[in-house]
């Protein structure tokens, strides 16, 4: 099992990480009726998705598959821990990893790891996290794709970090070095009551665009250089629970904390599934 992984992680490298994410993008956004009724009807079936909590439910009345992709879900089928101080799931998905931070490491994987100031692009805020805390959410194609506020925040900065598209299932997570650090990737960074938190989307094969509910869409078109936005003068203010942004496909979310924001965390193991609103943390 382990040299077939190798093996489909090798193919990736020599993979066009970013033409293949296009065609994915003009495919995912076809209009014509009869071909994007198709692909809802039979890719939602294939990746399993839940049909029943979908606020639309008629498939005619997406405009496109990525409508579909995106969609919004009936109030009641999530709901947002009612601790008042309960740090939730930024998404539905499953733990990829989660714990504390050890200085400026990350567990990627087993025998992985990667850095904060890497996965942040040396953003000043990297030193607020070291010995800190961090949970990862992997996003498969079935899942609900909207990201939503662990916490009440107030936005401070957007980053794009331009990078590669390395494919985020589990196998190539073991298998990439400093995967998370090295794709193209969204970071957030909010002031909150609790400390500094981040919030960083991560691109990945076949995802086509990133986009955050402030700016619109990030990515594409493809930037080669790391674009910073200063936004703390625009008193954009979230609430917990509040929809932040969105992958146009499945994707990785991460979440940073510093050191003396958390009292207690959940017990999740890499695998367990979770749900936006799920408690992740108990914050000081």
């Amino acid at each position: 099992m382990g040299w077939i992984e190798k093996l489909l992680s090798g193919i990736q490298y020599l993979l066009p990480h970013h033409l293949l994410s296009r065609i994915v993008y003009a495919f995912m956004r076809i209009r014509l009726a009869p071909v994007k009724n198709t692909q809802i009807t039979l890719i939602g079936s294939i990746i399993g998705v839940a049909w029943e909590e979908a606020k639309i439910e008629n498939i005619s009345e997406f405009e496109t598959f990525n409508a579909f992709f995106t969609r919004e879900l009936k109030p009641e089928t999530r709901e947002i821990d009612p601790d008042p101080l309960a740090l939730v799931s930024p998404s539905d998905g499953k733990i990829s990893q989660s714990g504390r931070i050890t200085n400026d490491r990350i567990l990627q994987a087993k025998g992985q790891h990667f850095s904060v100031r890497s996965l942040l692009a040396n953003d000043p805020a990297s030193a607020e996290f070291l010995n800190g805390f961090y949970t990862t959410v992997y996003l498969s194609p079935k899942d609900y794709h909207r990201v939503h506020m662990p916490f009440d925040g107030k936005l401070q900065r957007m980053i794009h970090v331009p990078g590669r598209l390395f494919s985020v299932a589990p196998y190539t997570v073991r298998q990439v070095p400093n995967l998370f650090a090295r794709n193209e990737r969204v970071v957030s960074v909010f002031e909150t009551t609790h400390g500094t938190m981040a919030l960083v989307l991560v691109g990945a094969m076949l995802v086509s665009s990133m986009e955050t509910v402030w700016s619109g869409v990030v990515t594409p078109p493809r930037g080669k250089k790391i674009a910073r936005g200063d936004w703390s003068r625009r008193n954009i203010q979230l609430a917990r629970g509040d929809e932040m942004g969105r992958f146009n496909m499945g994707s990785t979310v991460i979440l940073l904390l510093p050191p003396g924001a958390v009292s207690s965390m959940e017990h999740y193991e890499p695998g367990d599934d979770v749900v936006m609103g799920q408690k992740l943390a108990r914050l000081r």
